[in-house]
């Protein structure tokens, strides 16, 4: 008798909301164990078929506590959510979303946030300052 396979329950799709000042990104900086910091773009998983539009704008509130507005989507990707070997292509969507007032407050699952322009992300990984989340990191290489 072979293993049991777990049943994985994938999104229908990602969705991200980029906030740009000044050629600057804002990524919330998430907990790690390792010491490291984990940064990732306010981010929701689109599950049925809900609004992805109004579900990030509900999700960059909690997430970052800013009142944003959430305009046309800014890439469409995908991002391989399974393995090597077993592939599982999920969308990955993502919006431009202005504010007028930038007082960042980030959720408690969140340890604070950094303003970042898309290179600079790019290389503090490649020296692995930072750690991108994988998704965050294949959205960033489609920008």
């Amino acid at each position: 008798m072979g293993r049991r396979q777990k049943l994985v329950e994938y999104p229908k799709a990602f969705a991200c909301a980029m906030l740009e000042d000044g050629g600057r990104v804002l990524f919330l900086v998430g907990k790690e164990k390792y010491g490291k910091k984990r940064l990732v773009l306010p981010f929701v998983k689109i599950e049925g078929r809900r609004d992805p539009v109004a579900e990030i704008g509900k999700a960059f509130f909690e997430q970052s506590g800013i009142d944003g507005q959430v305009h046309e989507p800014l890439f469409e990707g995908r991002y391989n959510a399974g393995s090597r070997k077993y592939k599982k292509w999920i969308p990955l969507l993502g919006f431009r979303v202005s504010a007028k007032k930038m007082k960042c407050a980030p959720s408690p699952e969140f340890v604070g946030f950094r303003w970042l322009s898309i290179k600079d992300a790019q290389k503090k990984e490649k020296k692995k300052e930072i750690f991108l989340e994988t998704w965050v990191s294949a959205l960033l290489r489609s920008v």
